[in-house]
């Protein structure tokens, strides 16, 4: 028999039997889809963080509150507060003279405010920050001022915007010398921050934030007197494990821990943090790849389940043929060409659903102002494609052994 006649009677019967066709490769589709959508959207979510990341500098180094492991998330990503940074631990270490490799130093403090304005409330993010803020986030204001160390010291009630939220809150209105309330207490807009995206590990957006002098926003807003983590600036990326080794011994003298204790905080640099990031998404993508990898395998078992039914009502057909002379790998080899056939289809139609959704979703995100890049691996797609036969070899392979042993005069008794 011609190696192509099985493919043409295949397409044939798939194609007189179309409704039953598409229900057969629907979880096909929706698999090979689900693959590709996640192999791209969490591409271009990982390459997005990253290139955030990268973006701020090398030169950074994190302090945070809490012991944690060097390569793992620390604890104030699984929502424990370690209240053990205070103000004068960043005054020591941004010094320039204690930690004579670092040129800067902020002190953060984070929480969600409703902000009021006129008959309006919005919703915001909240960054209390100390003076080195714009030097060691390599951040600009495009209006205004910035908080100075005595309006910090005296918790004045200034406050600086980002960039989106002041749109939010204002439109096109200026903002500068307008008051907004904060838990019943009016702060004056100051300055407007320059539009930047996520500020790095450990950190909010400063787009969406209400910007307050530290202690202001510790005294004030949060009623708390710790720091929510400190950020430092190197002299250069050559010094940051010299500064790091410096900081560390600083603040175990400092918080009294003795040599048999664990640190009460942990010292990040930027590198650290990107790998870190870079492992939880990677875990991520791998985690909602294996979802959609038993998508496939459901679909597989829906091409199984439909091609054993396919035999049964095809049983007259196959004693006539094998009657005719056709042999067992004949019928064996036509069930799972037309097995692996439906599977094929439902794959490439994934794939272009997949492609299509990618790209729909790529479109809107870059709409809301985010730097998206839509991201299809050719590898990804080629793996489709290659599990999409594979799956209807395997699964097709039960029903093309049951259709080539059925016995002729048995097939022709059938009724």
């Amino acid at each position: 028999m011609h190696i192509l006649n099985p493919v043409r009677i295949s397409f044939k019967n798939l194609w007189i039997s179309k409704l039953r066709t598409f229900l057969t490769i629907l979880g096909v589709i929706i698999g090979t889809a689900s693959v590709i959508m996640v192999a791209s959207i969490g591409r271009s979510a990982q390459d997005l963080i990253l290139n955030q990341l990268e973006g701020i500098g090398s030169n950074l180094i994190v302090v945070l509150p809490g012991a944690s492991n060097e390569n793992g998330p620390p604890a104030a990503a699984f929502g424990i507060v370690t209240p053990t940074l205070t103000y004068a631990d960043l005054e020591v270490l941004s010094n320039g003279k204690t930690v004579p490799e670092i040129e800067a130093g902020a002190g953060y403090v984070r929480g969600a405010v409703s902000v009021n304005y006129l008959d309006q409330t919005t919703n915001a993010d909240l960054l209390g920050i100390t003076s080195g803020y714009l030097s060691v986030e390599n951040s600009r204001l495009v209006k205004g001022r910035f908080f100075s160390k005595e309006e910090d010291q005296n918790l004045a009630r200034v406050a600086i915007l980002g960039e989106k939220i002041a749109e939010e809150i204002f439109g096109n209105n200026e903002p500068l010398g307008k008051r907004i309330n904060i838990k019943n207490q009016n702060y004056q807009i100051i300055g407007i921050l320059a539009e930047r995206g996520a500020s790095g590990f450990g950190a909010s957006s400063q787009d969406n934030a209400v910007l307050l002098p530290l202690r202001t926003a510790q005294k004030m807003i949060l009623n708390i007197d710790y720091l929510g983590y400190i950020r430092l600036k190197a002299k250069n990326a050559d010094l940051i494990l010299p500064a790091k080794e410096s900081i560390r011994l600083i603040l175990r003298d400092r918080h009294n821990i003795k040599l048999s204790q664990e640190d009460d905080f942990s010292v990040r640099d930027q590198a650290s943090s990107i790998k870190i990031v870079k492992t939880i998404t990677d875990v991520l993508r791998y985690f909602l790849l294996l979802v959609g990898s038993i998508a496939l395998l459901v679909g597989g078992i829906g091409i199984m389940n439909i091609m054993l039914i396919v035999v049964n009502q095809r049983i007259k057909e196959i004693g006539l043929r094998k009657a005719l002379g056709a042999k067992k790998t004949d019928i064996y080899f036509q069930f799972l060409v037309e097995a692996s056939t439906v599977s094929l289809i439902g794959g490439i139609l994934g794939i272009i659903f997949g492609i299509g959704i990618s790209f729909l979703a790529a479109t809107v995100i870059q709409f809301l102002g985010y730097n998206w890049q839509f991201l299809i691996s050719p590898l990804s797609v080629f793996l489709a494609v290659s599990v999409s036969v594979l799956i209807g070899l395997v699964f097709g392979f039960y029903p093309a052994r049951k259709a080539s042993q059925i016995s002729p005069m048995e097939a022709l008794r059938y009724e």
